[in-house]
């Protein structure tokens, strides 16, 4: 018999059959490939293969000075920029050691809850879409475009928007930005009920997700997944909570958690977190502070545009600094914060240059990912595309 023959028999008689999910296949969110080992519709084995969208962040981060890393930031969690962009912000600060105003700390913290909230809607719209509940998908996208008005408000740019900046903001608030935030917050929290009279206790939605695609508290932390996953573990951990950054220990709210880790708990946690974030906005807007929109540190920030438009020096100095940067001391850094997805986390090493050594993300998408096999080994192959769902990624965080 001819070895061509003999594996083919081999193959037919493991009663197993490899199937490529993706990365075409629009339930994987993105370019992710799955190779999963099927016995008939059941899971034995699954592969995540990555790797389709990298462009190699990290490394073009080293051959940038230190501003020109930011608009860099928000080409990962796409839906999420302004979340990348304090991260890497709040550990270049940390590393040049500077203070921001209390009025940019309050910005920042009141935009990067609505970037949550903006971030959630279209994990809740593509999540429900993936198992068939359509019209979530077009309510949901009808409230992020209110959300995108105001990040174009701020900055001019729906997406992409490097507001954020080294020492505070880009811009101050314009007019008009105190009547859209209450906009917002006056018309949202019906339309997250909205979301709850479709789902949550519809039949079909909890015979796909209830029980489905668990993970016990302890193999979460084993895993070191983080944010919504793991708060539907039952563990209430958020780095907003556990280590305070811009000004959030000012903030009344509370911290969602499920108890049975499933893809259920995990949709109910992401839904009360948009609440939890539309309570922080409201207290934010309360009281955004008087004062400067960001720090004013000679050779680190630029200077203000009247002073540029009126003054040789000021124009000078802002010349230097776009074209050179700053050179910030030798040392190395690490600072995190609580994005949509989890932990997101920044480690720059400075060689005392203008621009970074080394620049290392830690990325909640990748870490949460590993888990899947974990869950949906066993499981069905119709619930895989429930379980991907859950997970929330964003294949530019992934791959970077």
């Amino acid at each position: 018999m001819k070895p061509e023959t003999l594996n083919k028999i081999e193959r037919i008689d493991s009663h197993t059959m490899i199937l490529n999910m993706g990365p075409q296949h629009p339930s994987t969110h993105g370019v992710l490939r799955l190779i999963l080992e099927l016995d008939g519709e059941t899971v034995v084995k699954a592969t995540p293969d990555i790797g389709f969208l990298h462009t190699g962040i990290e490394k073009t981060m080293e051959s940038k000075t230190y501003a020109q890393v930011i608009p860099l930031t928000d080409r990962m969690d796409y839906v999420a920029s302004l979340s990348n962009n304090l991260a890497y912000l709040l550990s270049v600060e940390k590393l040049i050691d500077i203070q921001i105003p209390p009025k940019a700390q309050f910005v920042r913290v009141l935009l990067t809850e609505l970037t949550r909230i903006a971030s959630h809607l279209v994990w809740v719209g593509s999540h429900a879409h993936d198992i068939g509940a359509m019209s979530v998908l077009l309510y949901a996208f009808r409230e992020r475009e209110k959300l995108m008005d105001i990040f174009e408000l701020v900055s001019g740019q729906r997406m992409m928007t490097s507001y954020f900046r080294i020492g505070g903001l880009a811009l101050d608030i314009p007019e008009g930005f105190e009547s859209k935030i209450r906009e917002v917050l006056d018309t949202f929290p019906d339309r997250i009920n909205d979301y709850e009279n479709l789902l949550t206790k519809n039949r079909i939605w909890l015979n796909r997700t209830v029980g489905v695609g668990k993970i016990s508290a302890e193999d979460a932390i084993d895993w070191g997944v983080s944010g919504p996953i793991l708060r539907g573990s039952g563990v209430s951990w958020d780095i907003r909570k556990s280590n305070p950054y811009s000004s959030y220990d000012k903030f009344e709210f509370d911290i969602p958690t499920g108890k049975n880790g499933d893809v259920y708990d995990r949709y109910l946690v992401r839904l009360e977190e948009m609440r939890q974030s539309l309570r922080i906005v409201e207290q934010a807007l309360a009281g955004i502070p008087e004062g400067d929109f960001v720090a004013r540190v000679p050779g680190v920030v630029l200077p203000p545009k009247e002073e540029v438009l009126s003054s040789i020096e000021a124009l000078i100095f802002q010349f230097k600094l776009v074209v050179e940067g700053f050179s910030p001391p030798v040392g190395e850094v690490y600072h995190s914060i609580e994005s949509p997805k989890g932990e997101l986390g920044y480690f720059i090493v400075s060689d005392g240059s203008n621009k970074p050594y080394r620049v290392r993300v830690r990325p909640p998408c990748f870490v949460n990912l590993s888990t899947l096999p974990k869950m949906i080994e066993g499981r069905l192959i119709a619930d895989v595309v429930a379980v991907i769902g859950s997970i929330d990624i964003v294949l530019g965080e992934i791959d970077r």
